[in-house]
C-alpha cells in the first residue's frame, strides 16, 4: 500500500522534487509561439461564462504552441478578482475559475474570521513555465505549469499590513497562522486537482502549487 501511494504521489505532482533536483530541460521555441486557430469548445465558452457571472475580469488569450511539448489553450489573463495577485501569466480557464473562487470564498474569508484583517494582496510565483516536472523520478513529462494549468502561491498580504508566507507562516508559533493556513490548504483540495504544500516534499517549502491535472492528489 505504502509503495503504490509514493508511485501516485511522483505521477500526479506537478512540480515534483528535493533541494538538489532541478527541471529537465525544456525549451521554447525560439522564434517564438504559433498561435493555433482553433474554434473554442463549449467548456471553455461556458468557463467564459462562468467568470463573467462571478465578476471577475478577465482577458481571454489565443491558444498558443510555445514549443517543446508547452502548450497553452482555453487560458485567460485575469485582470480582477477582487484582491490584487501578482505575478500571474496566462492560465487556462477552468485554473482561473477555481483560483478566483479559492481567494475570494476561502481565503479572504480565512484571513479576515482568523487572522482579524482583509486581504489586500496575493503573492504568486506564477503560472505558465514551460518546463517539465522538478524531480529525477519524473523522467522529462510535462510539468502542468508548461500547459498554463498551475499556479504557485506563495504568501498574502493582510490590510494590517502582515505578510503571511508559506515559509514561515505553515509551522508558525502563531496558532492563528498556522490555523489559517491549515483552513485554505484543505479548502484548495476541494477546488484543484493537485495541491501540494511544504508537507509533501521540500521542493514546496515556501509555496503551495495548485493545478488542475490529474488527481485528486492532495498534500
Amino acid at each position: 500500500m505504502r509503495r503504490g501511494i509514493l508511485f501516485l504521489a511522483l505521477l500526479l505532482a506537478s512540480c515534483i522534487g528535493g533541494d538538489d533536483d532541478r527541471p529537465a530541460p525544456i525549451r521554447e521555441r525560439k522564434s517564438g509561439p504559433i498561435t493555433l486557430n482553433r474554434p473554442t469548445p463549449r467548456e471553455t465558452q461556458q468557463c467564459f461564462t462562468d467568470l463573467s457571472r462571478e465578476q471577475v475580469r478577465y482577458s481571454p488569450l489565443p491558444d498558443r504552441d510555445f514549443g517543446g511539448g508547452c502548450i497553452v489553450t482555453g487560458a485567460v489573463q485575469l485582470l480582477d478578482i477582487g484582491v490584487p495577485v501578482t505575478n500571474l501569466k496566462s492560465m487556462r480557464c477552468p485554473l482561473a475559475r477555481s483560483f478566483a473562487a479559492w481567494v475570494r470564498f476561502a481565503v479572504a474569508p480565512a484571513a479576515k474570521q482568523i487572522l482579524g484583517s482583509e486581504l489586500v494582496r496575493v503573492e504568486s510565483f506564477g503560472t505558465y513555465s514551460c518546463r517539465a516536472i522538478i524531480g529525477s523520478g519524473a523522467s522529462g513529462r510535462m510539468s502542468e505549469h508548461g500547459l498554463g494549468n498551475a499556479v504557485d502561491v506563495g504568501g498574502f498580504v493582510l490590510a494590517d499590513g502582515r505578510k503571511v508566507r508559506v515559509e514561515t507562516g505553515w509551522k508558525s508559533d502563531d496558532p492563528a497562522v498556522r490555523e489559517f493556513f491549515q483552513v485554505i490548504h484543505r479548502s484548495a483540495c476541494k477546488r484543484f486537482k493537485t495541491v501540494l504544500g511544504p508537507d509533501y516534499n521540500a521542493a514546496h517549502y515556501n509555496h503551495l502549487h495548485l493545478d488542475m491535472g490529474r488527481g485528486p492528489f492532495c498534500a
